[in-house]
């Protein structure tokens, strides 16, 4: 059936608006994981009018999950706003939203490649609605789409698929011997907003350097403007491999584990093998049984062979990798694939001390794995001569499986406990899934209150959680805080507790745990003074407080415990580390005001040395 100019218009908006659907089971659900600090508790979002001030005040707000993230955040805030506050199936609603225009715009990206690759124009249409639905309809998205922060990833992924729309309409010009100006701005507009959504928008010259290897092949109308263009592309790729060996590598690099990890850079490297593998294990067989969302219970690997799928899966990645290097002509879409995919990896399977594996990750990459499958189907159908008939039915089959799963995975999405629930029978080596389940028990009981009915079985599902927590302490922290309700904490637990935060890494999520307990003391809950004081203290010596976070343990000594002693040196070390004066002078104003004006004395002077100009030796 021929579909015209207008027809794959309208069918690639039928597509984009049947997706909707798939993911409106999870709705209902709650805010999730990382979705806490960005939005829940992030006050910089909580935007109450739409004038131009406000809106500014939040584009210069703290952006928690990156330093460029200005695009998402403003989203957040107008989410915010138009759901008259936080309301989580607002925020995911538009996440379904970009998903679905996403999908839009990739059926258009995907049509010009396969145009630009020479599939006729008639297949090109519906193989790029059917690869675009497949994306979007891939079980794996549901990670993506409802977990609110991860708008942060969808959005890039928008923006970069419409910067290599543009990018392909410039090089069609080039093509045909016009100089494609509209397209090279209109690209370079794109990628600075892809930018202001996320850090790793900075692979758009290795996705279009990948265009350019398989399906453009650096072809122009005027033949020096294509040799230009080689040696263009060959510069940049030589710079860019420089400013990687001898910038980003060095700064990163750590033999030893990560200063916030329990694994080095090597071993991440080695480990990313598997964890790749793991993707698209999900990602060709898309179980939502495959899919637990949390993966803190993914080991690194400590060598090659320990565990020992570990070459192996380096083995297989290399290998498609070469395939996909040799077959870059004979089939320049499956190599295109390929190399999106390794591509969209770069920067989070590499030095960069980050978590192992979150399966949003996969949301461009996935692109590229559905070109090369696709690729791979249609040269089987037609190695086999498979009839059209035969074609359109398995396709149509494929889709409703994809669609089929995505709303069976949604559906787990539909509350906090349910997700819960689901993560810690997918993963049930998860100490994050535990816990979880362990603070869903207890916001179902009603939270913090002596006779919450939940405690008991809160208290259960945090103990699996630290049973299996190898290097967490989250778990018993909640332990810690739930007992301290029921007045139940014994000097074993205290043992028990101490002992892990001696010998954990000091993640950033181990880190925080502190403040649990002394929101507990804050709420008037009984804990050992002697022990909570020993209990910061060992935070501060093995993660050092930054300046803030030194200030308010000083406070709360002061105010929360019969040892106000032992508040100075948090406060003397709060001055020493900040760089703002302000903030110092408010220590010491705030402690004349407490009645502590030696201590105040003291501060001030200890910031007039500090600020002092240093003579050259």
């Amino acid at each position: 059936m021929t579909l015209t100019h207008r027809g794959f218009l309208l069918a690639s908006l039928l597509c984009a608006a049947s997706v909707c659907a798939l993911f409106l089971p999870g709705l209902p659900g709650d805010f999730v994981f990382d979705d806490s600090h960005n939005i829940v508790q992030n006050t910089g979002i909580q935007l109450q009018s739409l004038n131009p001030a406000a809106l500014l005040d939040i584009l210069f707000s703290t952006q928690f999950g990156g330093a460029t993230r200005v695009v998402p955040t403003l989203t957040f805030a107008l989410d915010y706003f138009r759901g008259d506050g936080l309301d989580p199936a607002t925020f995911k609603t538009t996440n379904i939203a970009i998903h679905a225009l996403t999908t839009l715009v990739l059926a258009w990206f995907l049509r010009s490649v396969l145009l630009v690759a020479g599939t006729t124009p008639v297949r090109a249409r519906w193989m790029a609605l059917a690869m675009a639905l497949a994306w979007a309809a891939h079980p794996l998205q549901v990670s993506s789409v409802l977990y609110v922060v991860q708008r942060m990833q969808t959005l890039e992924t928008l923006f970069m698929v419409l910067a290599l729309c543009s990018y392909l309409k410039a090089r069609h010009a080039q093509m045909a011997g016009r100089p494609g100006r509209t397209g090279w701005m209109l690209a370079g507009l794109l990628w600075v907003v892809a930018f202001g959504c996320k850090e790793d928008a900075i692979l758009l010259p290795a996705y279009t350097l990948a265009l350019e290897l398989t399906v453009l092949r650096f072809r122009a109308g005027d033949p020096v403007l294509a040799q230009k263009m080689k040696r263009g592309y060959l510069i940049m790729a030589l710079l860019g491999a420089a400013a990687f060996a001898l910038v980003v590598v060095p700064h990163y690099w750590s033999w030893d584990a990560y200063p916030n990890r329990n694994f080095s850079s090597l071993e991440r490297l080695v480990t990313q093998g598997r964890v790749l593998c793991m993707y698209l294990w999900e990602i060709l067989l898309p179980l939502p049984s495959h899919m637990p969302f949390y993966y803190d219970w993914f080991q690194p690997s400590r060598g090659l062979l320990h565990p020992w799928t570990t070459l192996p899966a380096l083995l297989f990645l290399f290998a498609l990798l070469a395939s996909a290097w040799r077959l870059r002509h004979a089939r320049p879409l499956f190599a295109l694939g390929v190399l999106l995919f390794f591509a969209g990896h770069f920067v989070t399977s590499n030095v960069i001390g980050l978590e192992l594996a979150f399966e949003h990750r996969n949301h461009f990459p996935l692109i590229g794995v559905v070109l090369a499958v696709g690729d791979l189907l249609a040269l089987t159908a037609g190695r086999f001569k498979v009839s059209t008939t035969n074609i359109v039915a398995a396709c149509v089959v494929l889709l409703m499986t994809l669609g089929g799963t995505t709303i069976v995975r949604s559906r787990s999405w539909d509350s906090g406990f349910e997700l819960a629930q689901t993560s810690t029978r997918l993963a049930p080596g998860s100490a994050r899934a535990w816990n979880t389940l362990c603070v869903s028990y207890f916001e179902l009981g009603g939270g913090a209150k002596a006779d919450n009915p939940n405690l008991d079985k809160a208290i259960a599902a945090c103990g699996e959680g630290a049973a299996v927590a190898n290097d967490s302490i989250t778990s018993l922290t909640n332990i810690m805080a739930f007992k301290a309700i029921q007045g139940s904490v014994t000097e074993a637990d205290w043992d028990r507790y101490l002992a892990h935060v001696r010998r954990v890494t000091m993640t950033p999520e181990n880190s925080n745990t502190i403040w649990v307990l002394l929101n507990q003391v804050r709420n008037g809950s009984h804990l050992d003074e002697n022990h909570v004081l020993e209990t910061i203290d060992i935070f501060n010596q093995r993660a050092p407080f930054k300046a803030i976070e030194s200030a308010a343990m000083g406070y709360f000594i002061l105010g929360h415990t019969r040892q106000p002693a032992r508040a100075y040196s948090y406060f003397a070390r709060a001055v020493e580390t900040t760089t703002d004066p302000s903030f110092a002078e408010g220590i010491a104003e705030d402690l004349r005001k407490e009645g502590h004006p030696g201590w105040a004395g003291k501060l001030e002077a200890l910031a007039t040395e500090r600020d002092r100009p240093r003579s050259p030796p």
